[in-house]
Formats: structure tokens, C-alpha cells, sequence
């Protein structure tokens, strides 16, 4: 079997909660949902490994067909992968619980940050801003952004004006504190707005 646990939920948002020594923990509250293993990728197939899991559980006739042809038993709305090279011990229609995650543990957690629009280069990369004073004309401006005559272009890459945020991100190693039927309680703050689904892998 493998060693790696999978679940998908939704961050419901942030609290805190006081542990056994009266130490006041920041805490994101995680709802996590029935899910069941629907199919697998494979690289002979399909070019890379994964573990396709399905949730938000439907009935057939609530689903298109070209979409409940992927699935045998059970019928689901929403479908994510986690791309591992370890599948085994899982198979078709097999439901994924929390019943075996520990507390203390820590689990590597992919989210969505909070897309922020388009913004200039000081709030995307934390460029310095110009002198204050008046007349410099470069408070906030990109200044310089390539060469002259050679190479005469702006090379690949610049870290310019851009849009910022709305990336999916990986926080790894968030400890889970608390259990509470479908509510996991982790350590720290979870990337992206209430409400946002996404998956989580644990060791």
C-alpha cells in the first residue's frame, strides 16, 4: 500500500485554538470531502503517472455522458489528480478517509493564492521605488529595463509590470493539530480565499 494519504477540501477560513500547554495556535480550518479513486494515469498510457480522485458525488443523470463514461460505480462532479509514481495498494472505486492521519503529522497542502490583479513591479517582485524627493520623476516607475545597441532588446524573462498572484503554490510540512469529524485544523495559513477546494498530500 502506499505511503502517501490524499484528500481533497475546501478551506472554510482562519481561527485559533489553545493546545494542551495553553499555547494560542493560528489554525486554518479545512471541510474535506467524500472522495473516491475513479481512474489512473499512467506513462505508458498517458505520458505520466497520477491517482484520479472524484468528488462532490452526483447521479448520473445530473452529469453529462461523454463525462459519467469515465466513471464504473459511483458518479461525481468534480474530478483532481495527484500526480505520484506510487500507485500502489489503490483501486477503482476505493473511498479515501482521514480515519488514518495523525495528529502532529504534516502534509504538503496546494492551493490557489488570491489573484491581485495586475500590478506594478514594486508589489509583484519587491523592486526598490525611487527617491522621494521632488523633481526625481521615478518614485514608482521600472526604471532601465535592458541595453542599448547590443544586444537592443529587452532579454526573456524581465522581471517587469505583470499580473500577480491566482498561481497555484505548495506549502509543505503544515502540521495537523486538531480532528474534528470532516474538520482538519492545520497549523499556519492556507493560501487563497474562503471557500476554494484543493488537494492535499500527506506522508
Amino acid at each position: 500500500m502506499s505511503s502517501n494519504k490524499y484528500f481533497i477540501g475546501q478551506k472554510l477560513g482562519m481561527t485559533q485554538i489553545i493546545d494542551e500547554t495553553g499555547v494560542v495556535l493560528p489554525v486554518t480550518v479545512i471541510k474535506v470531502y467524500d472522495t473516491s479513486v475513479v481512474g489512473f494515469r499512467t506513462i505508458e498510457k498517458d505520458g505520466y503517472s497520477s491517482l484520479v480522485v472524484g468528488y462532490n458525488e452526483c447521479e448520473k443523470s445530473d452529469i453529462s455522458k461523454p463525462k459519467a463514461g469515465q466513471f464504473s460505480k459511483k458518479f461525481f462532479k468534480n474530478i483532481k489528480e495527484f500526480r505520484t509514481d506510487d500507485l500502489d495498494g489503490y483501486v477503482l472505486d476505493q473511498p479515501l478517509d482521514i480515519d488514518s492521519f495523525e495528529l502532529g503529522k504534516s502534509f504538503h497542502i496546494r492551493s490557489k493564492t488570491i489573484g491581485r490583479g495586475f500590478t506594478g513591479a514594486i508589489k509583484a517582485w519587491n523592486h526598490q521605488r525611487g527617491p522621494e524627493t521632488h523633481g526625481s520623476k521615478n518614485h514608482r516607475l521600472l526604471g532601465s529595463i535592458g541595453q542599448a545597441t547590443t544586444p537592443g532588446r529587452v532579454m526573456k524573462g524581465k522581471k517587469m509590470h505583470t499580473r500577480y498572484g491566482n498561481e497555484y503554490v505548495t506549502l509543505k510540512n503544515l502540521k495537523l493539530v486538531k480532528r474534528d469529524g470532516s474538520l482538519l485544523f492545520f497549523k499556519g495559513a492556507v493560501p487563497g480565499k474562503s471557500n476554494k477546494v484543493f488537494g492535499c498530500l500527506g506522508g
